[in-house]
């Protein structure tokens, strides 16, 4: 899996072969980041579900000032902490963590928040969203990643694009400007 665009642009990621591990598709980050634009510089953003990191990855490749990537599986952490040494991303901090306890505990300061929940455990991206949308600035992100569409939309928050790619749904909810 490559990165698809900003500073480390076809810089490589290791998909550690683990049960449950989905990354998400080039053709679906390229529409994502096509949708936000490639200049993040400066934004704060939480990668929720990290897996392989690519969603964290491609934002900090695109100038993120702050990419907060949570995980459970140690075999994936160490492979996001190797990704993230060799990449030197600095603005990159990983952590150990279940990804719904974390959000709900945590402060509000992330322009994006990328979810991409497994997609085995039922309702767990309406979950996610519930879990994630204390935590997004006004006039930020949540980007929901499934294989159905999310059900009803958190309060503030309006559906601002969406798409299919094969069995992939995409979202991206926009939270608008009063908060």
């Amino acid at each position: 899996m490559r990165i698809v665009g900003g500073r480390w642009k076809r810089s490589t990621l290791p998909v550690p072969n683990r049960p449950g591990l989905r990354p998400t598709p080039q053709r679906v980050r390229e529409t994502l980041f096509n949708w936000l634009g490639q200049d993040l510089t400066g934004w704060v953003c939480l990668d929720a579900f990290a897996g392989t990191g690519a969603l964290g990855f491609e934002a900090a490749s695109r100038g993120a000032a702050q990419v907060v990537m949570l995980e459970r599986d140690t075999t994936v952490l160490a492979a996001l902490r190797a990704a993230k040494a060799r990449l030197q991303a600095t603005a990159v901090s990983i952590e150990r963590a279940d990804a719904l306890a974390w959000m709900r505990s945590a402060s509000p300061r992330f322009d994006l928040v990328a979810l991409d929940p497994p997609f085995d455990e039922p309702r767990l991206l309406e979950s996610a969203i519930e879990a994630a949308a204390h935590l997004v600035v006004g006039d930020g992100f949540i980007y929901a990643e499934s294989h159905e569409p999310p059900g009803s939309l958190p309060p503030g928050f309006a559906l601002w694009r969406h798409d299919r790619a094969g069995a992939v749904c995409f979202h991206l909810l926009r939270r608008n400007s009063s908060g």
